[in-house]
């Protein structure tokens, strides 16, 4: 081979094993700066639509928002029972506690009893006010279980002889059960109006009114505002 040649296909093959050489340490730079697997970030607009998913998947829809008008229900509700407790229960202690102290205890005859009942009139036999009728005092509406003819022992206030009670029921009320009723109708309205209360507040606080779940098959223009899901 003449040497001209010679040294020409050397030059080629030099050319050739540089260039090789040098897309060899690109390659291996390039393999050096990959990041780990574990350390691999998203792009910022692959990140945010992966954050937009997300929050439409986990949306829950706003409960239904409790009116002001069902709180304020129960609340005139609650006082007007209050009011029916207060009705029922002082007027029946003030006269049990008037007749122990200074009530007359006499023995009296019933001459008149209605089925209702709406009445029990008896007849006093002793004391200053022997003769006269009187019908006998309520307790929140009820009247003792009594019979036209028979007897029993009545006390009554001096000054006014028609505030009177049977002797049992002066030391010994029965159970209120209207007062008692009336009193347990007012502590359920009242303590549903504080849970209503607490209940449209946690919603409110939960659920802006302003807030809105993103649809994700009518993209959201920028600029525009989102509709409420439902009023305060």
């Amino acid at each position: 081979m003449p040497p001209a040649a010679f040294s020409a296909g050397h030059t080629g093959f030099d050319k050739k094993a540089v260039l090789f050489h040098g897309q060899f340490t690109m390659n291996k730079k390039k393999q050096q700066q990959r990041r780990p697997a574990d350390n691999y970030q998203l792009p910022p607009k692959a990140e945010r639509a992966r954050q937009a998913a997300a929050s439409v998947a986990e949306f829950k829809p706003r409960p239904q928002l409790p009116g002001l008008r069902v709180v304020w229900a129960c609340i005139g509700l609650g006082a007007l029972c209050a009011g029916m407790v207060l009705v029922l229960w002082l007027p029946s202690r003030s006269l049990v506690e008037d007749l122990r102290s200074r009530g007359v205890t006499v023995a009296a005859t019933v001459t008149d009893v209605d089925t209702k009942p709406r009445y029990v009139k008896v007849r006093f036999v002793q004391g200053s006010e022997r003769g006269t009728a009187v019908e006998l005092s309520e307790i929140a509406g009820m009247l003792p279980d009594a019979h036209a003819g028979e007897s029993m022992l009545v006390t009554y206030d001096p000054t006014n002889p028609s505030r009177i009670l049977a002797h049992d029921w002066v030391m010994n009320p029965p159970a209120n059960l209207p007062t008692y009723g009336t009193a347990a109708l007012a502590a359920f309205f009242l303590l549903g109006a504080v849970a209503v209360t607490l209940r449209r507040r946690w919603i409110l606080r939960t659920w802006p009114p302003d807030f809105a779940a993103p649809d994700p098959t009518r993209p959201q223009e920028p600029g525009s505002e989102s509709l409420p899901l439902s009023k305060p």
